[in-house]
């Protein structure tokens, strides 16, 4: 019987498949790293899709936060002009009362008495004045208690001044509240 040799033919066998499992894993290699650069390429445009997104956003709310400055500046301007038109209506509404307040002094005012200054502190008015005697300072403060527009006469000092050849005269401070005149016609001292 002829002896055949088979090695050489399963050493090339084995040759071959070796290769073919060589190419096999370079080709495993190859696909996966493929697979990896595809896959950072992927998350990489996805990253700077993202920063894009955070920049366009980073400037919106700069662009807000501008708008919200105005707005707080407009707010405080309003207030400021709000604040200045009710002063201002507050004093058209108190303006005729100056005039009810000069004619009613004068109204009030005996004879015998004189005024020498009149000051007024938001509704408190306060007269200082020369008087004949103690007793029209008396009807003087009685008149202001049965006025309109003025009230609650308070009296601060009174003293007596000028003896000698001319008469006795007093020398009076006092303290009144002005009524404010309610839309219904009542009166009330604030």
């Amino acid at each position: 019987m002829p002896k055949i040799n088979l090695l050489p033919w399963r050493e090339e066998l084995r040759k071959e498949r070796q290769r073919n499992f060589l190419v096999a894993v370079g080709g495993a290699i190859v696909a996966g790293l493929a697979i990896i650069g595809l896959v950072n390429l992927v998350y990489s445009a996805r990253s700077n899709h993202q920063q894009e997104r955070n920049a366009m956003l980073d400037r919106e709310i700069k662009v807000l936060e501008e708008s919200i400055k105005e707005i707080d500046g407009i707010e405080r301007q309003k207030a400021r002009l709000l604040s200045r038109m009710e002063v201002i209506e507050e004093l058209q509404q108190s303006r005729p009362e100056v005039v009810h307040l000069f004619d009613e002094l004068t109204r009030t005012i005996p004879d015998g008495v004189q005024l020498q200054s009149v000051t007024q502190r938001g509704r408190e008015v306060r007269m200082a004045g020369v008087a004949q005697s103690s007793t029209r300072v008396s009807s003087y403060m009685r008149n202001l208690n049965e006025s309109e527009w003025l009230g609650t006469p308070d009296l601060e000092k009174i003293e007596t001044i000028d003896r000698g050849q001319r008469r006795e005269r007093f020398s009076f401070e006092l303290n009144a509240q002005q009524r404010s005149q309610d839309p219904d016609g009542l009166d009330g001292v604030e």
